[in-house]
């Protein structure tokens, strides 16, 4: 994580929206779900899960779009990169993708979710936990640790 608050910033690929957090992440995961995978493009993401109230958007979000049921996702109306997603079983935490961030090298990601649906050509040489599923339990941890 990052040792200074409000030194991560970032923004999309045609840079139309950018984002600043006033704190560090509560965590950083890697997801291996289906969805994740479609959004992204890649065969894994990762997220770094903030308090929605340390994330400032220029411009502002707005409403976002959901295609399943508990699950709001934002994007860029210009380029399309994915911005942030929410959902309802992880409250109070936004999940933004690692990339958008201009230092996402001090963003390490410190577990693994949904790894019962990770593809398996892909082999990432790490012994961070893995969670089979949702890991809603450990994400919701993290949150509650330093929220």
């Amino acid at each position: 994580m990052p040792s200074e608050t409000g030194k991560l910033t970032g923004q999309c690929y045609c840079g139309a929206v950018r984002v600043k957090a006033s704190a560090a992440p509560f965590t950083v995961a890697y997801c291996h779900c289906v969805d994740c995978r479609r959004i992204s493009g890649a065969p894994v993401s990762a997220l770094a899960a903030f308090s929605p109230n340390t994330l400032h958007w220029t411009p502002a979000l707005g409403e976002g779009v959901s295609h399943n049921t508990g699950v709001r996702r934002w994007f860029c109306t210009r380029c399309g990169s994915p911005l942030a997603a929410r959902y309802e079983y992880l409250p109070e935490q936004v999940y933004v993708p690692v990339g958008l961030f201009d230092n996402a090298s001090t963003l390490a990601p410190q577990s693994h979710s949904h790894a019962g649906s990770t593809l398996p050509w892909l082999h990432l040489g790490d012994d961070l936990p893995k969670s089979t599923g949702s890991a809603r339990g450990t994400l919701n941890d993290a949150k509650d640790k330093l929220g």
